[in-house]
């Protein structure tokens, strides 16, 4: 890529004074100004041009510039007012980007994925801040969104919650529902110092690429993953209690007792030991119960 590109700290510092702009805490701003890094991005996602590609928290541009100059089209949802002008000057070479100035939790995805793309699967981009990247990722996956994979920048340890297995400390229910709905693989880990303003903490980006169908057949999708936040929501607490505790479900203990007598599963363990499949037979057993 040619010409001045945000991904050089010196234009992004330009920009940034032009229009006396100030970083946001509640936004959780935090702009990538490393040409390596958003390259890497770049090329995790696979875009082409024949992509529509949703940016979510576009920031100064930074990221947009790179995915319009690969997509066939790009929609940049930007929650923060003072940015728009910003985004507006920085993008004014290309054609091919509409810029949404809303909260991407409200913004009616599946509607935009109509109108821009026939309803066709997209790709997502996002350098996420920590405090929203779960009910995001949760949103495009439950909304039934039609998205073919999601690419994004989160703080390292979530990524890392986002792919592991039972029995580690970051395992719970992200792990579970980012891995019932997409592949997960991290591209790459991301220092601070690849950030204006530096982060505390490392990042990484990873890909989650949309199944076609989930890897478990779950009759109830909605009661697995009840099952799946009480059992976490006391990690230390055996799965019986966990379930018996949950404010959303109303087994008694008798009932749940026999549901995992019933999957094989032990009486005295905890979620943090269940697989994907096993919360699926236990879900599954108490959908048929109820039928």
């Amino acid at each position: 890529m040619t010409g001045p590109y945000l991904g050089n700290p010196k234009y992004t510092i330009e920009v940034l004074q032009k229009y006396n702009f100030a970083f946001q805490k509640r936004f959780g701003q935090n702009f990538l100004i490393d040409t390596h890094v958003l390259e890497k991005i770049v090329a995790a996602s696979q875009i082409t041009k024949d992509d529509f590609v949703l940016e979510i928290g576009p920031g100064i541009g930074t990221m947009t510039q790179y995915l319009a100059e690969y997509a066939r089209e790009v929609a940049a949802v930007e929650i923060d007012n003072t940015l728009i002008p910003i985004l507006k000057d920085t993008l004014k070479d290309w054609d091919n980007v509409t810029v949404i100035n809303d909260d991407i939790l409200k913004v009616d995805i599946r509607k935009l994925v109509l109108e821009k793309n026939g309803g066709k699967p997209i790709k997502v981009v996002a350098n996420l801040p920590y405090y929203i990247t779960t009910p995001i990722i949760m949103g495009l996956f439950e909304n039934q969104v039609p998205i073919d994979s999601i690419t994004i920048m989160v703080q390292k340890e979530v990524a890392d919650r986002m792919q592991v297995g039972p029995g580690t400390k970051d395992y719970g229910a992200l792990s579970l529902a980012v891995q019932y709905y997409a592949r997960p693989e991290i591209v790459a880990n991301v220092p601070p110092n690849c950030f204006m303003p530096r982060p505390k903490v490392g990042s990484a980006v990873i890909r989650l690429e949309r199944y076609e169908k989930p890897p478990v057949q779950v009759t109830d999708e909605k009661l697995m993953f009840r099952i799946i936040r009480a059992s976490f929501n006391q990690r230390r607490k055996t799965l019986v209690n966990g379930l018996k505790n949950s404010q959303e479900l109303s087994y008694s203990r008798e009932e749940i007792e026999k549901v995992l007598n019933a999957c094989g599963i032990p009486l005295n363990i905890r979620g943090e030991a269940l697989t994907l499949s096993e919360f699926a037979r236990i879900a599954n057993a108490f959908d048929e119960k109820k039928k």
